[in-house]
């Protein structure tokens, strides 16, 4: 039944198409996002018969019926829908920093600590290693000296050490997963958020005295760790006025959330900053400096966020740039890469395993949980293509290529390792009780 109905949607959705081609781009994007947001929640029910993780189907949805493959979403609609998926991506930060306690961090400060080193020095370490080693052949050094060779090695490495807390949380919420295992890969996905930041300026710097004169832009650098900065700052700002506001608020109720999502994304595109670093340190501020209107914020977002999901993840599939062109051309790297970042994972985790502060099931299914990218990956992929003036765009298409494909693969290795630990069992799918059990964000909200 779930087939049939995606294939009427996709049907609606080219009629649609041919017959608001002609119209102004803001009510093309309007009926866009209803027909997007409707055949991923369609399509996250398909996945989810065939055993797959919700997140993956819709993803995947956005993916097929986007400018990459079918088209009926088109290239500007999509752009036109970026503010949307910011602002949905800050709900989903902001639910993934209200998970990070100081009690946490101080109680398992040496595993977080020794996870998230072990997980970023290692894939960087093998993917700078390979891609240096294949650089006469590798599309992007073919025929560039050493120098710069071993820049864009190191560059890519840097940004293959990220994971993606917004895809792990969503996942835990789908599948209800609150165990120790869980909550641990969130930490260290948001650790290690902070940590690739910083080592990908140091990386620059480093490097530029061995790149060719101009090959490099350090000011990126700079403007990153400033950026990254501001970031924190202002989230943490958001934090207290957020929580001062729910001390105020009488009730809980949706439209507080929808008007926290388009302030943090407003916020961040006037002050040019990242939006959902700003959603995390705000999350985490409410979660320790008020942790009683944490616990409100928590429940509402828990309640409304299968909507916040698809609405996020379809744009985000729409947007990928995975067409068939870019796939025969970058398929095989892009596969390489992936293969050498989850050896890297895998290495990492098996590395943090020899403390005895780290449990063996962590160091055996940890790297599953660390798969995902999306989120503030993409705008490491756009500060390295500024970073790189020559042929920058040529490695953000790249990587945003690996982004994609860890966003669809990552959530189903996270869950399998959920399994792996029984934090889950086969077929627990919670979200249905998310679909009913509150009031949603958008019409149609959890029925959609």
């Amino acid at each position: 039944m779930w087939w049939v109905a995606l294939a009427l949607t996709l049907g609606l959705m080219a009629l649609f198409q041919w017959l608001t081609r002609a119209g102004p781009l803001e009510a093309r994007a309007t009926l866009a996002l209803g027909f997007l947001v409707l055949a991923a929640h369609v399509g996250g029910e398909v996945a989810k018969r065939v055993r797959l993780p919700r997140i993956t189907g819709f993803v995947v949805t956005g993916l097929i019926v986007g400018p990459a493959w079918l088209g009926l979403v088109r290239g500007d609609e999509v752009a036109a829908l970026g503010f949307i998926a910011d602002a949905a991506a800050a709900l989903i930060a902001f639910a993934a920093g209200s998970q990070i306690t100081l009690d946490m961090l101080r109680r398992d400060r040496a595993m977080l600590a020794r996870l998230s080193l072990g997980t970023i020095l290692l894939p960087l370490g093998i993917v700078a290693a390979v891609t240096l080693s294949v650089s006469p052949w590798f599309p992007l050094t073919v025929h560039q000296p050493f120098g710069d060779a071993l820049a864009v090695a190191l560059v890519l490495g840097t940004i293959a050490a990220a994971s993606s807390p917004s895809l792990t949380v969503a996942l835990m919420d789908e599948l209800n997963a609150r165990g120790p295992f869980a909550r641990t890969v969130l930490g260290v996905s948001v650790a290690k958020d902070v940590l690739v930041i910083v080592l990908f300026a140091l990386v620059l710097v480093m490097a530029r005295p061995l790149s060719s004169g101009g090959a490099i832009d350090v000011r990126v650098a700079v403007a990153t760790l400033l950026r990254a900065a501001g970031s924190i700052a202002v989230g943490a700002a958001l934090g207290f006025t957020v929580s001062r506001y729910l001390r105020l608020l009488a009730r809980d109720t949706p439209l507080f959330l929808v008007g926290l999502a388009f302030l943090t994304a407003q916020v961040s595109r006037l002050l040019g900053l990242e939006t959902m670093l700003i959603a995390l340190a705000g999350g985490v501020y409410v979660a320790n400096v008020a942790p009683a209107e944490g616990a409100r914020l928590q429940r509402q977002l828990d309640r409304g966020g299968i909507p916040v999901y698809v609405a996020f993840f379809a744009v985000l599939g729409a947007g990928l740039p995975l067409d068939p062109q870019t796939l025969r051309e970058l398929g095989p790297w892009v596969l390489l890469l992936g293969a050498l970042r989850a050896l890297g994972l895998r290495l990492g985790t098996r590395f943090a395993g020899r403390s005895t502060q780290v449990p063996t099931d962590l160091a055996s299914h940890g790297w599953l949980g660390l798969i995902s990218q999306a989120g503030i990956t993409f705008g490491l992929a756009a500060a390295a293509r500024r970073a790189f003036p020559e042929w920058g765009v040529s490695l953000e298409a790249l990587v945003v290529a690996m982004i994609g494909v860890n966003a669809i693969a990552g959530p189903i290795c996270f869950r399998w390792a959920l399994r792996l630990t029984d934090e889950v069992t086969e077929g627990e799918h919670v979200t249905e009780k998310h679909d009913s059990d509150g009031p949603a964000l958008v019409p149609g909200g959890g029925s959609l």
